[in-house]
Parts: structure tokens; C-alpha cells; sequence
């Protein structure tokens, strides 16, 4: 069913930061989340009628994220009138205390498909690192026991930067012995708290995606990136190889269209179609702003004076960004750009402009390379 939406019209995904209020203090946050709640925030009625919107447009899947939405004491109401509503939603809470055994039961109760938490190093001088608080990864640990005895799909997101990227063999063994279902890699992308130093480089990105594709083979857990598009172009190419070596031949047009080859690309069979910033994916800050994602803060619209589906099908910003022929530099010119487009939002946070190409990206198009004699 998803495959095949237009992203044109209806997301695939819709992201709603229910609050900024969080306790932890990460390194790489980019909403930059207080202790304290936004008095702008949007209501619980605007919040229904918000669920109601995002319905009307197919159905996508719902993430409530933060800040940390359990710092929301209506969050488990608004996810009970999502659930009955017909909509898969799913939350990203910051493992701090209010995650209570009691939190997680009505999680259960209301019906959340999934649970994601944080885990950004395999011990907790790593993670605990990271998300600027002792203890949390210990407490992650301990909820995610809690969330195998309700029998809660867990999902496990993970932000790959120079503090973590020696280790991420240790972190997909961990991953495996958490029995995950889903490991989410996200990308660094320098806004917010995050900064362009705490990145890895172009050539250590190619060879995480390289990894990524190769442990994809061998692990029970889908993996799912995030900001990392060209992750896919890598993927495709790998398929390719491996077909030729088995002495069939296939053209990367063909990869790109075959399922078969990239069905399981970010382990939720999205492709061949590539979700990127504005392209199937929204974001709904806390105030009812809408951008084409959390990372790409260039505001096309706010909910409380728009209807979504109007932001969302006519903002020149989404519409640009659903335009791979305005894309400029070599992601123009890549043969790719139709399922990987670079991430939009590493090209605004480097360059400021989002139409531009994808600083961390090595590969050279066919069309600009040289011809040799």
C-alpha cells in the first residue's frame, strides 16, 4: 500500500513533536528541548483535530516524538483517540524517569504499535556521553525489560557520530540481544545542539552504509536509516554486484524499480520510492509549525491558520523538494536522485540552501565523470 502512495499528495510518515519539554540535555538534539512545556503548545482539541487531518490524507503512520511527549500528561489521550481512529502510531519517549512501568501499561493499553527508545553507545560511558545525563543508559536497559514483559515491539534509535562510530559493532550485538525489531541509524545532522564536528566524514558515512548493507544479511532486526538517503544508492549498488556476480546483468533503472532488490531498504519496504524531507515525510513542531522534517527547519506553514493537507500538496518549499530535476550540483545530475535525492536537510544545515547537493556524499555521477580516450 505504501509503495505505491503519491507522495505528492498524502506522507508516508507525519512526525508530531508534541512538546519540547525533555530532562535530558543531548548533545545532538535539534529541537535544543527545555526543561520546562511552551504555553503555545497545541491543545489537546487541536491535537484531535490534527489526528483527524492526518487521517484524511491515507492514513500514514503517526510518530508523537519531543522534547519527550511523556512530559505531556494528555499524551496518553491523545494516542487513544489516534488508535481508535484507525491510525498507527507509534512514540519516541526519552528514557528518564517518567518512563514508569505504569507509563508503559497504558501505552499497551491504548494500542501504540511500537515502542522507540535511544541508544546511542553499547555502555553507558558512551551513551551517557551523548545525551548529557549519568544513567540513562542503564535506565534504557532496565525499561526495555519492562517492555518485552507486555510484549511491546521495541525499536532502538541510534544517532551514528564521531563519539560512537568505533563502535558499532558492539552496538548491533546489543541491538540483536535486546531482540529489537527495529534498528533506526540516523545520520548527524548539524542543527540544533548538533554540530558539523561531532559528524563522521563523507568516506566514513560510505563505509557505515557499506556495513549497514552487509549486517542487514545477517542480523533477525530490519534496519532503517535516517538522513542517510544515499544509504540507498549504496545499497543498489551492492545488489548489483552481487547479481553480476552471479553472472546475471542488471541496470541500476532496473534495481531502482525492482522490490526484489530494494523492498527492505529501510527495513519498512518504502523503497523503490525514496522518503526524504517534504517528499512523504511532515513535521509538526510543538506549535503547529509544519516543515518538510524536524531537521529541516524552514517553516512552510503552521496548522492552527492552514489545513495540513494544503501545506503539505501546495508549499513551494515541499513542492521544490519533491522536484528532483531542481535539484542543483551533482545531486541534479546523479542517476539516483529519483530514490535517494541526498538529505535535504544536511544540504540546508551546510550550505543554506535545501535544493543543494549532499555535502557528505562521495559518489561522482556517471554524467560527470570524464570520458576517456
Amino acid at each position: 500500500m505504501h509503495i505505491n502512495r503519491d507522495f505528492n499528495k498524502n506522507p508516508f510518515i507525519v512526525i508530531w513533536e508534541l512538546t519540547r519539554a525533555c530532562q535530558l540535555k543531548c548533545l545532538h538534539c535539534r529541537a535544543e528541548a527545555q526543561y520546562r512545556r511552551d504555553p503555545r503548545e497545541l491543545t489537546f482539541d487541536e491535537g484531535k483535530d490534527l489526528i483527524d487531518q492526518i487521517y484524511e490524507m491515507n492514513n500514514p503512520m503517526l510518530v508523537f516524538t519531543g522534547g519527550d511527549p511523556l512530559m505531556r500528561k494528555d499524551v496518553f489521550d491523545i494516542a487513544e483517540y489516534a488508535v481508535k481512529k484507525g491510525v498507527r502510531v507509534s512514540m519516541t519517549p526519552s528514557a528518564t524517569p517518567n518512563v514508569t512501568k505504569e507509563a508503559i501499561e497504558k501505552a499497551k493499553n491504548v494500542g501504540l504499535s511500537r515502542w522507540a527508545f535511544s541508544l546511542d553507545g553499547p555502555n553507558a560511558e558512551i551513551h551517557d556521553h551523548f545525551r548529557g545525563t549519568s544513567g540513562s543508559f542503564d535506565l534504557t536497559i532496565e525499561r526495555i525489560k519492562y517492555l518485552h514483559e507486555l510484549e511491546i515491539p521495541i525499536q532502538i534509535n541510534t544517532v551514528i557520530s564521531r563519539y560512537n562510530n568505533d563502535y558499532l559493532d558492539e552496538m548491533a550485538k546489543l541491538v540483536e540481544e535486546l531482540e529489537c525489531v527495529l534498528w533506526s541509524v540516523f545520520f548527524l545532522v548539524p542543527t540544533g545542539r548538533g554540530q558539523e564536528k561531532d559528524m563522521i566524514s563523507p568516506l566514513e558515512h560510505e563505509k557505515v552504509f557499506l556495513w549497514l548493507q552487509d549486517l542487514s544479511k545477517k542480523v533477525s532486526f530490519d534496519i532503517k536509516t535516517t538522513a542517510a538517503q544515499h544509504y540507498r544508492r549504496v545499497f543498489i549498488q551492492q545488489k548489483m554486484r552481487e547479481m553480476k556476480d552471479h553472472g546475471e546483468e542488471i541496470q541500476y533503472l532496473d534495481a531502482l524499480t525492482q522490490q526484489g532488490l530494494t523492498g527492505s531498504i529501510d527495513g519498512l519496504g518504502r523503497a523503490p520510492k525514496g522518503v526524504n524531507d517534504g517528499n512523504g515525510f511532515v513535521f509538526i513542531s510543538h506549535i503547529g509549525d509544519v516543515y518538510p522534517s524536524g531537521l529541516l527547519p524552514v517553516k512552510a506553514g503552521n496548522v492552527r491558520e492552514q489545513p495540513l493537507a494544503e501545506i503539505y500538496r501546495d508549499s513551494p518549499i515541499f513542492k521544490d523538494l519533491r522536484n528532483p530535476d531542481k535539484y542543483k550540483g551533482k545531486c541534479g545530475q546523479c542517476e539516483y536522485r529519483f530514490v535517494c535525492g541526498g538529505s535535504r536537510s544536511r544540504a540546508y544545515a551546510l550550505t543554506g540552501d535545501y535544493l543543494e547537493s549532499e555535502p557528505y556524499c562521495i559518489y561522482i555521477p556517471k554524467a560527470m565523470r570524464k570520458k576517456t580516450v
